[in-house]
């Protein structure tokens, strides 16, 4: 960890088999938002527990387990079974795999129902009741549009698709055409060429079941990160929450560590965090950005005046889909739904002013001073 860390009178080990995930996919990875930047900045602590740590490559970016705990036979028995469930979810729910549940019912669209594990017709359900409570801001339908798109840094890559072929391609955007059946454990898409992508959704929920896997362990404290969506579980050696930093979307320079360039941090303890925002893959064409946040009413990136949405929640399923939904509903929409809903967001608009929710209002501390609360 860069910065000022500093330990006293106690131990931080890090698992063996700790791989990098830095190269050619690291601004992917790392871009989508958030930055435990600051795990080892603790004091205060006590002679029986110390922090583990261990890093994996899984759902085809970087998962960090960070764990609290006496024994280190505990934290990597906690540890591997945080990951085995990580793992076990890459298979079930990999858009691009040949062998996933995803891509059976993808393959079957318009043909017959699939039948399906209790993990992916758990998170199908999810994925359906975030559709419904944000109007369809969120809908994983959206996959057949979203092959039309290429983000690319290269200038070859850089491709508006026509309006006509969008056109064609909504007509197969609807989650409504989700059929779930719970008795049978089936999923069937009504219409042939539709196809689900649970991009938005899967690694929140991974987050989640990894920490209750953890939990059956008997850890009493944890943080899981799968790329930028994290959960938090008790509280770090220092007796507090776990303190992380959202990433800054309009860095004055090109960085190779963007996620080291954060604007504002707060401490989570119980909760999960998730941001969205139209810096993570994105093109310039004629003077307008193009980004991989698509507004599934129209195929479009999404045009909401907003640059960055912050979600904090109960759950890593949650603050995953509603940090997508929100960045598309806009401010007023946005806050009102996550207000309805007892969570909290952090809203940056292209002015670089920050608008959060009531509860959020204490607990925010604002870094960089190019970012200002909105009055």
């Amino acid at each position: 960890m860069k910065g000022s860390a500093k330990v006293q009178k106690c131990r931080s080990e890090e698992g063996s088999g700790q791989r990098s995930a830095v190269g050619k996919n690291k601004n992917h990875m790392f871009g989508l938002l958030l930055l435990s930047w600051s795990l080892f900045l603790f004091g205060g602590c006590t002679n029986e527990d110390k922090m583990f740590k261990e890093s994996r490559m899984l759902m085809d970016t970087y998962c960090t387990i960070t764990v609290v705990s006496p024994s280190k036979v505990k934290a990597r028995e906690s540890i591997d079974a945080g990951f085995a469930e990580i793992r076990k979810l890459e298979k079930l729910l990999n858009y691009f795999s040949e062998d996933s549940e995803i891509t059976a019912i993808n393959k079957a669209a318009g043909i017959r129902p699939v039948r399906v594990s209790a993990d992916t017709l758990e998170v199908l359900k999810k994925t359906y009741a975030v559709s419904e409570v944000t109007g369809g801001a969120f809908d994983a339908t959206i996959a057949p549009v979203i092959q039309l798109w290429k983000f690319s840094k290269d200038s070859s890559g850089r491709m508006v698709p026509s309006a006509n072929v969008v056109k064609q391609r909504l007509g197969l955007v609807d989650f409504r055409n989700i059929i779930i059946d719970d008795e049978t454990s089936k999923v069937f898409l009504k219409k042939e060429g539709m196809e689900i992508d649970l991009g938005g959704i899967a690694k929140g929920y991974g987050v989640d079941k990894a920490l209750d896997a953890m939990k059956s362990k008997g850890i009493r404290s944890a943080l899981v990160a799968i790329a930028g969506d994290i959960r938090g579980y008790g509280k770090n050696l220092s007796g507090k929450g776990w303190k992380v930093g959202i990433q800054n979307p309009r860095p004055e320079r090109e960085s190779e560590k963007p996620w080291e360039d954060i604007f504002a941090v707060l401490h989570l303890e119980d909760r999960a965090i998730s941001t969205s925002g139209d810096y993570q893959r994105f093109f310039m064409k004629d003077g307008k950005r193009y980004h991989h946040i698509l507004n599934p009413a129209t195929g479009y990136s999404a045009d909401s005046g907003l640059i960055s949405v912050t979600v904090i929640a109960t759950e890593g399923y949650l603050s995953d889909s509603l940090s997508t939904a929100v960045f598309i509903l806009g401010e007023g929409k946005g806050i009102r739904l996550l207000q309805s809903m007892g969570l909290d967001g952090v809203l940056v608009n292209s002015d670089k002013e920050i608008v959060v929710t009531e509860n959020l209002s204490a607990q925010i501390n604002i870094l960089n001073p190019a970012f200002t609360m909105a009055d």
